[in-house]
């Protein structure tokens, strides 16, 4: 089966695709042009940049393939990208409206709890969860929405038994910075037929947005035993035997190593919190030290990077063997969504940085299911960065907070799910650093 310092903008600004990613984005042999024309094909970096109040977000969505005089382009993007020649970048700054439609309240609808279907999917029964996302089809028969309806909805809050079902865009009413970068151009040739593409929908929908709070109320992902796991049992078994796997594609890799480039110290002493034998840090940092603190002896000691090696079960006893303000910068990659006891171990990071300090947290769609907390499975995947703001903001100690996720690189020929799965791995990331 298929895998299931900077400012957030600073970041998108400049391009996060190593030299490789750019060969990868094309589907050679074609003609390359070097100036756009208005019957260009294109592939384009749109960086979306907002603002939650409560974090700063960045939203990077790779478009490989498109037409310009086919595809739907805003007024803005086509003015700042056809005529251009590669490697040019335009940006713009939207108002609230521009880019999605315009916040309505009459799109936020009271409805009586019985209206949401609780046994719509096959899975089990849903219980409406405030500041949750559904399916619009979990309340079929509101307004002109049918049953069959998987558009993500936000459930925003519960009162008694009326229920706020807000159907505007997580978007919505925000202002919001587009960037654009012309990575590369080619002659179409002759062309019959195809699709058409509307980069503004590409840029803002299936995610955008919903890693947020509603109206600056925290969301209730810790109803239904959030922590619970399909195996309940202790870690030390299911981690015993080394597997010395990568649990994210080639692609998805160098994007993470580039954004710990980006974010971390250089010469620093570093935390890899939850290690294993990859510690996914570039070369081009050359820190002073790193801890990798994880569960498996073997797959630390194949950890290159690494130069103090801890076993440690977190799920047992969240606290860290370091001293107070230790490091320089901390990370944990692919590894968020086993922890069951979070909001201590963020506490603990926090107290082993360095004031100004950052913990990077990185992570992707794909996990071990016997392992995963209950919480995650159930969630879409940009809920899931709201999930891990949720552990930063519930321990006090991390400011300028911000998010970013990264999609639509191309998966490499060579990965074991090139045939299935056209798209790298997607990756996502929140940082903070520490008060």
């Amino acid at each position: 089966m298929p895998p299931e310092g900077e400012t957030a903008m600073d970041l998108a600004a400049d391009s996060l695709l190593a030299e490789e990613s750019l060969t990868e984005v094309r589907d050679l042999p074609r003609q390359r042009v070097e100036v756009t024309t208005g019957r260009s094909v294109v592939a384009i970096e749109l960086a979306l940049g907002w603002d939650s109040g409560v974090a700063r977000h960045t939203e990077v969505q790779i478009a490989q393939k498109v037409n310009l005089w086919r595809d739907v382009l805003p007024p803005f993007l086509e003015t700042g990208l056809v005529g251009k020649p590669v490697g040019h970048r335009c940006e713009h700054r939207c108002g609230p409206g521009e880019l999605v439609a315009a916040y309505r309240e009459v799109d936020c609808v009271r409805i009586p709890r019985q209206r949401f279907n609780s046994r719509l999917l096959r899975s089990g029964y849903v219980e409406p969860r405030a500041g949750r996302f559904y399916p619009r089809g979990f309340v079929g028969g509101l307004r002109d929405i049918y049953p069959e309806d998987r558009t993500p909805f936000r459930l925003a809050a519960i009162d008694g038994d009326q229920l706020h079902a807000e159907l505007n865009h997580p978007l919505a009413g925000r202002e919001l910075t587009v960037r654009a970068e012309l990575l590369d151009a080619w002659d179409p040739g002759v062309e019959r037929g195809g699709l058409c593409h509307d980069l503004a929908s590409m840029a803002t929908d299936d995610g955008p947005g919903m890693q947020a709070r509603w109206r600056d109320q925290p969301t209730d992902f810790w109803s239904d035993a959030p922590f619970s796991r399909l195996a309940p049992g202790g870690d030390d078994e299911f981690y015993g035997k080394p597997r010395l796997v990568d649990h994210i594609d080639r692609t998805a890799t160098r994007q993470i190593e580039r954004l710990y480039g980006r974010l971390l110290p250089p010469g620093g002493r570093l935390l890899d919190l939850m290690a294993s034998w990859k510690s996914h840090l570039p070369a081009a940092l050359a820190p002073a030290h790193v801890a990798g603190l994880g569960m498996n002896a073997a797959e630390l000691d194949a950890n290159p990077a690494l130069g103090a090696r801890i076993v440690h079960d977190l799920n047992l006893d969240p606290r860290l063997p370091f001293p107070d303000a230790s490091f320089d910068g901390a990370v944990c990659t692919v590894s968020v969504e086993y922890l069951v006891r979070p909001f201590e171990v963020f506490e603990e990071v926090a107290r082993v940085l360095r004031p100004g300090a950052r913990f990077v947290v990185s992570f992707s769609n794909r996990w071990f299911p016997p392992k995963v907390v209950n919480v995650w499975q159930g969630c879409h995947e940009f809920e899931r960065m709201g999930i891990v703001l949720e552990y930063f903001l519930r321990s006090g100690r991390y400011e300028r907070l911000e998010t970013y996720s990264l999609r639509g690189l191309p998966r490499p020929e060579d990965d074991k799910y090139a045939g299935q799965v056209a798209l790298s791995d997607p990756v996502y990331a929140i940082w903070g650093e520490r008060r």
